[in-house]
């Protein structure tokens, strides 16, 4: 970062703030992506094995968007910030040496240019960003907010078959994620003193390679699951767990007015009904 004014705080912190960056890459955001793609793989081996795993995931309750903001959500700002401004201030000397290492660097930071659109993009596709009304309706009506925790395996599902560019977008997207995670920590090991020699980099290379083509089958069985699932079926299973629940005490109405795609459309019913029959009384009134 030769460009950056050397009095500035990022020129002298640049070796903390790029070990963080590294660091970052790998853990929490690399492990995060991992246990995402597992999860979401469950969904090709058994729709109800993936509801209970999204289940455990929501029983924190309150707990779970301040874990979501502390262990993921962060980390993914800052290493998608830093990384930008490492790609603004970097030089890649591919088209000159056409060595693996330049092709690396470059394929680095465009799947990294990458990975940042479509996470921005699919936590708006799936969740919204936001969960308060009436912006979560605002983004359903453009495609946001698709997911529905009650009705995981159903509302994914439809979210991925909204039409023929989606899975398509998920494709490169899932992809960039996984070569840049792959590639990733194989510069991490480097940076950290992992693997310092030529033969050590050689190996860890194969190793990481290794690594990206069995994490982007877990993508493709998560893919699987999500383009294969009877849908109606699917749903069929998760509101009679949602009725077993609620029977159990383990599920307040609340929760299925909140997370479940039919408590949500009957608490906007009521809410447009309300609406109407406000507007005829001030009609009537005027």
């Amino acid at each position: 970062m030769s460009d950056v004014p050397s009095t500035s705080f990022l020129a002298r912190h640049e070796f903390l703030l790029r070990r963080l960056h590294s660091l970052s890459g790998v853990i929490p955001v690399g492990a995060y992506m991992c246990v995402h793609l597992g999860t979401n793989s469950l969904a090709a081996v058994s729709p109800p094995m993936f509801q209970k795993a999204v289940d455990q995931i929501h029983s924190f309750g309150p707990l779970l968007w301040i874990i979501e903001w502390t262990f993921i959500f962060l980390p993914i700002i800052y290493h998608a910030l830093y990384g930008v401004l490492i790609i603004r201030t970097g030089q890649s000397n591919s088209s000159q040496y056409r060595y693996q290492s330049n092709l690396q660097y470059t394929l680095q930071r465009i799947t990294g240019m990458v990975a940042l659109l479509f996470i921005a993009w699919h936590v708006f596709h799936m969740h919204g960003w936001f969960h308060f009304e009436p912006y979560h309706s605002t983004a359903q009506k453009i495609g946001g907010a698709q997911f529905y925790p009650l009705n995981a395996t159903s509302t994914a599902a439809q979210a991925m078959r909204m039409n023929a560019i989606v899975p398509i977008l998920y494709f490169i997207g899932v992809g960039s994620c996984i070569y840049h995670l792959a590639n990733g920590l194989w510069t991490f090991g480097i940076t950290w003193g992992i693997w310092v020699n030529p033969a050590a980099q050689r190996r860890a290379a194969v190793g990481c390679g290794i690594f990206g083509v069995a994490l982007s089958l877990v993508g493709i069985a998560a893919f699987t699951g999500f383009l294969t699932t009877n849908i109606d079926q699917a749903r069929a299973a998760e509101e009679k767990r949602i009725e077993q629940r609620v029977a159990a005490g383990d599920l307040s109405p609340e929760e299925v007015k909140e997370k479940s795609i039919h408590g949500h459309a009957a608490s906007e019913s009521k809410e447009q009904a309300k609406e109407v029959v406000n507007a005829g009384v001030e009609s009537s009134g005027s």
